[in-house]
Formats: structure tokens, sequence, C-alpha cells
């Protein structure tokens, strides 16, 4: 038999999926359930191995993506792909109901059309579709939306949220089936974009963090090391909240403390320290290189968008001031106008340091660049 890979959190999953599930007319989840963790920390897997078989075996139709998966695709159109390939792919949820009359020509509930007409505001609309999609299952359908950020980082991707909100609004009424919409991302802030205003799709859905993993992932790791000797699980886990409870960092330690070192039950606890200290500082390290190599302006453009968060307004008045203050800190000297800062703002995204949404909302990629520089003194 083979071994199971994975850490499970059957618990945490059949709660999220009573939650998304519930069939109560008030029920938060309705309006959307936004999911915020970093990243590294086992969100997508969580969601892959345990929250969408939990929701499958309740009877659910489960359709996700992972904006991340491509980023070469613009997400709108990877979201619109992802509706096609359910209603006629070759892996669609109904292709038994469909084989009859072939890939292309779809026809649902009294509704025929071709599955590549399917799209944003030209051809069939993704909410018809998935309304059609809704009365050949006869079940409630669950669209899962992993790295949710990025559908706003273009106008396609922006219109592609709208469509589903309409399908939301549409397969929720009560000539269907229902449509749950669960959209997680690695930083509330940015996740905060899409619900925040009353000029986004998700409007006031339900926004929570999700939980990091706790003690018992520790105990599944120990048992599973494959060493002749065993870790201390308290010791371990004091070493993966210093990870930011990150499960890569500890696997990677692991594999460092199994290379040509001789381990005792006495020394291996202190060795593994070591290998998990030794992560966390080479990762360190190679960020703090990059924030190194930033020129007086992006340093201090980096460095004012985490002082202000979510009130950050990179051209006000007040915030180029606050530009010019830090370069006089640093006793650097820089030209601050608006031109220069957008330049600036533009260098940072293509170090990965700055997320930007298509309407002009900039925030920082990570958390965790914040609280490193936090960490060294160096805000």
């Amino acid at each position: 038999m083979a071994v199971d890979p994975f850490f499970h959190r059957r618990e945490l999953a059949q709660a999220f999926a009573d939650r998304i599930l519930s069939p109560a007319v008030l029920a938060p989840a309705r309006s959307g359930l936004f999911l915020a963790a970093p990243r590294r920390t086992g969100k997508s897997t969580f969601l892959r191995e345990d929250l969408i078989p939990v929701l499958e075996a309740a009877g659910a139709a489960v359709l996700y993506i992972d904006l991340w998966a491509d980023k070469t695709v613009d997400p709108g159109q990877a979201i619109v792909s992802m509706v096609r390939a359910a209603l006629g792919g070759a892996d669609g949820l109904v292709l038994k109901a469909f084989r009859k009359a072939g890939l292309d020509k779809v026809a649902v509930a009294g509704l025929s059309f071709d599955v590549a007409k399917i799209g944003l505001g030209t051809g069939v609309t993704l909410s018809a579709a998935l309304a059609a999609l809704s009365d050949q299952l006869k079940r409630m359908i669950v669209l899962i939306i992993d790295e949710a950020q990025h559908a706003v980082t273009t106008t396609s991707g922006n219109d592609a949220l709208f469509a589903l909100k309409a399908a939301r609004d549409e397969l929720n009424s009560s000539e269907h089936h229902g449509l749950r919409i669960v959209a997680t991302g690695s930083s509330q802030a940015k996740l905060a974009l899409l619900r925040a205003s009353k000029d986004q799709a998700f409007y006031k859905a339900m926004m929570q963090a999700f939980p990091p993993l706790e003690r018992t992932f520790i105990e599944w790791f120990v048992r599973n090391t494959g060493l002749a000797v065993h870790l201390d699980v308290d010791k371990a886990f004091e070493l993966f909240a210093k990870t930011g409870y990150r499960p890569e960092v500890l696997i990677e330690a692991l594999g460092n403390l199994q290379d040509g070192r001789r381990l005792t039950q006495d020394n291996v606890d202190s060795e593994f320290a070591q290998t998990v200290h030794k992560a966390i500082e080479d990762s360190d390290e190679a960020m703090v290189k990059v924030v190194s190599s930033l020129t007086p302006l992006q340093g201090a453009v980096l460095r004012v968008m985490i002082q202000q968060g979510e009130t950050y307004a990179p051209y006000a008045a007040s915030t180029l001031e606050a530009y010019r203050k830090e370069i006089k800190r640093a006793a650097a000297e820089a030209n601050v106008d608006v031109p220069n800062v957008q330049t600036a703002l533009e260098a940072l995204q293509n170090k990965a340091l700055v997320w930007r949404a298509a309407h002009g909302e900039y925030a920082l990629e990570e958390q965790g660049v914040a609280d490193l520089l936090v960490a060294r003194g160096l805000l």
C-alpha cells in the first residue's frame, strides 16, 4: 500500500465545508468566502487534498483554479478556460452527458452553444454557462480560486470577477442549485481589494484568516522523518513557529540534516535546530540582498509603503514628502516627483517586492518583507 505523503486537516476541512455548503438563506458564505494566509504555509495543499474531497463527498461539484499556476496566462482568460473545460473539455464534469453531441457543441437544460463561445463580453456569458452546468448537474457548484488577488491585476481578470458575481446571484436564486465562490490569497490586504469597496465584485464577502498548521502537523512530521532517531516534538514546533509555519523550511532542513551527519538521540535536536536556523538565515539574507540593492528612491518607496499600510497613496503630496524624509534619513539623494516614483514602483514590481492591481492600488507582494525589515531595524 502506498504511503500517503500529505498531512491532512480533515476536521478543519469539514468545518469549512459546512460553512460553504450551508443552505441557510442568510449564510455569510453565500456571498463568497475569502481565506488569507502567507504563501508556502500549506493553504493550496489543504484545498486540493482536504477541502475539495470533503466538498465532493457532500455532493458539491467543485471547480478549482490556481491563478499562479501559469502567470503568463491572463487571469480572466484562465477563469474562462476553466469554465469551458468544466462544460465540454476532455476532463469536463459533464463529459458523459455531452458525448453523444460531441465535445464542441453542448446542449444543457435547453441551452445550446459552442463551448468556444463562452467568454467575457461576447458570446455566452459565464453566468449562462454556469447556470447550464448547474441545471445539468442538479447540485451546488463550488468554485475555488487560489491566489485570487491575481485576478485584479488585469482588466480581463477584474471583468471575470464581476461575471462570477453575476453568476453567483443567478445560481443562488430559486431556479438553480447554488454557487459558492471561495477565494484564497497570500495577503489579506490584497484580498481586501476584491471585497472592501462598493466598486469591487465581491463587496462585503466574508473574509477570514486561514489558520496556520498546528502541533499535530509537527507530530506527523516527526513520525515521518525517516531518521533512525527521534526529534523532540516540542522543540521542533518551536522551530516551526520561527519559520513562519512554513513546512518547506523544515523539509529543506531535514534534507540538510541527513547530509553526511552522524546523528544520535543526544544530538539530533541541536543538529536539526542548526539546519533550520541556517535555512531561515539563508532565506532572510537573500531578501536583504535584494532590498540592499535598491536605489535610494526605490528603498524609500518600499519603506513608506510598509509604514502607511492600507492607507498608502503613492502620489499624494504627503507621501511624496514622506519619501523625501526617508531619503534624507538614509543620507542619500534622489529627485522625488511623480514620474520617478512611478518608475520606482515598476522596478519594485519587477523585483517581486510590490504588487499592483489593475485599477492602481499597490501592496507588498509578501508581508514577510515588512517583518524582516522590522526585525533587522531597516525601517
